[in-house]
């Protein structure tokens, strides 16, 4: 399942063998399945059979997560938008461009959030004026210029 279309579902009830497979990728996602085997006490053919489980049934992902700033791309930020008509299919538009890494459907002051990765604020600038705002739908937008990532992790473990 793409993260991007994920909607409210049932918690998936993993074993403390499935929990545990995942703190060990959370903690390295590089580690070998006969490493993670000896820590939960499984061979490595089980483990690959359990995280292409965990893969496919859309719990978890392993990706190289990437410093953007080290990539070039100098300019975050998020973007709150505020909109008229259906916000689903906005949210659609929004996620289909390719320096918009996260959107999320919100109540509140904002309809959706957008965050937005771009290697400057020219690119910034093109992004919102010419193909966000000229979206149907889009009324007004307020963007939160990212000066300072002070921590982001996905470490959460599990229940």
């Amino acid at each position: 399942m793409a993260p991007h279309s994920r909607s409210l579902q049932r918690p998936v009830q993993l074993d403390d063998v499935s929990k545990a497979i995942i703190e060990q990728l959370q903690a390295d996602g590089r580690r070998s399945y006969a490493d993670i085997g000896k820590a939960v006490g499984l061979s490595e053919a089980a483990v690959r059979q359990r995280v292409q489980r965990l893969t496919e049934a859309g719990v978890m992902q392993i990706v190289a997560v990437t410093d953007p700033m080290q990539l070039g791309f100098t300019r975050q930020a998020m973007i709150g938008v505020r909109a008229a008509g259906d916000t689903r299919r906005l949210a659609e538009e929004l996620a289909e461009i390719p320096e918009i890494d996260y959107v999320v459907l919100t109540a509140g002051s904002f309809d959706v959030l957008a965050e937005v990765v771009c290697e400057d604020d020219d690119q910034l600038l093109e992004l919102l004026n010419e193909r966000i705002r000229a979206l149907d739908g889009v009324q007004t937008t307020e963007t939160f210029v990212y000066l300072k990532l002070q921590k982001q992790f996905y470490n959460w473990g599990t229940r």
